[in-house]
């Protein structure tokens, strides 16, 4: 047999390790046709077994849809830092309000204040957890993070956020009080009529521009304590990340705004279905609010800011942030062709006792 193998001509020989190439991609196929068709099976029969149990329960009495009581009993909290694309997230909500059967609130705090005095805590608390009507909700505003836990509360709100490169977010917060954006042109801004330039303002140490000016987004992902409010607090640094594991049900990033918003509608599609199309189609275009008259900073002038102490800790928050969001949506969807798709559901139940007679 060696022989005639050697003796075959190329062509031959080049034929048969194609044909040989072939059968064994058909079989590779095959096997995984297989391996499909038994997990179909395996949740087909795990299906049913849940579906007899939950037959059972009905004939032994009747039983409260505790999942549609929960879903429509529930509140969403989306405490906006400035600046972060919160007012083109937040108008995603807003077009899909009336479809998804679901209440949008806006929080407007005196002179946008993100700390409440304790009184307010106390009403907005209640307000929150009482107001029946507003259920399902979805509450949004520049407050920072309040533990519903200190008043008591059994069933805490959903928190969610999204954080963005901190010198991006001071540069835009920066033009927008001097120029405003293309949401409302006609709207006269604090800083109205300053031309002055970042660059220029950090170059001359000004104070709309200092790295004080940075401590922003910690603080609010922090809370109402005292200490989150002193700025380059290492403690408040540590209990904005220790609230963003726990406190937050997910934090994305503005620059991968659309990944944020896919995985809310996966996970949460009481509220969010349909988000995702809606920002592709519509939400790019017409909810994108951009900051008029904005300049980029120089490499000088980030150079400068990134060598103060405060710039170094917001930095190091929103990696920390970055790379939490970037391991859950790495868990939650594939990749083909350039696109992510949401996985679908990877487990069931098996193994259900005791058996249904």
């Amino acid at each position: 047999m060696g022989l005639l193998r050697i003796m075959m001509p190329p062509k031959l020989q080049l034929l048969a390790v194609v044909a040989f190439a072939v059968a064994m991609l058909f079989l590779e196929n095959q096997i995984q046709k297989l391996e499909e068709s038994r997990s179909k099976l395996e949740r087909a029969i795990a299906r049913h077994e849940v579906r007899e149990i939950e037959q059972r329960h009905t004939m032994d009495g009747p039983r409260q849809d505790v999942a549609l009581d929960e879903e429509e009993d529930m509140v969403i909290i989306y405490n906006r830092v400035p600046k972060t694309a919160s007012t083109s997230f937040t108008n995603i909500a807003y077009d899909l309000c009336a479809k998804n059967k679901y209440h949008v609130l806006h929080i407007n705090t005196t002179k946008n204040n993100p700390v409440m005095s304790l009184q307010d805590q106390v009403r907005f608390v209640k307000n929150i957890t009482s107001w029946k009507e507003m259920k399902p909700g979805f509450y949004h505003g520049h407050v920072s993070y309040l533990d519903f836990a200190k008043f008591g509360v059994k069933k805490k709100p959903i928190y969610i956020n999204v954080i963005r490169d901190p010198i991006e977010r001071l540069v835009s917060y920066y033009y927008f009080l001097r120029f405003g954006d293309d949401y409302r042109p006609g709207l006269r801004r604090r800083k109205q009529g300053d031309k002055k330039t970042f660059d220029e303002c950090v170059a001359e140490g000004g104070s709309d521009c200092a790295p004080e000016k940075l401590w922003l987004q910690i603080p609010f992902f922090c809370g109402h304590s005292s200490e989150c409010w002193n700025v380059g607090s290492r403690w408040a640094m540590d209990q904005a990340k220790y609230n963003l594991i726990n406190e937050y049900f997910l934090v994305g990033v503005t620059e991968e705004l659309e990944d944020f918003i896919m995985l809310l509608e996966a996970a949460l599609p009481r509220f969010f279905r349909g988000a995702t199309e809606l920002y592709r189609t519509v939400g790019k275009k017409s909810h994108l609010r951009k900051t008029t008259e904005k300049k980029l900073p120089t490499k000088q002038t980030i150079a400068k800011l990134q060598q103060s102490d405060i710039w170094k800790m917001e930095n190091e928050f929103y990696e920390f942030a970055l790379e939490q969001f970037q391991f859950i949506r790495a868990h939650a969807v594939r990749e083909k062709d350039g696109d992510l798709y949401i996985l679908a559901q990877n487990f069931f139940y098996e193994k259900i006792y005791p058996k249904s007679n």
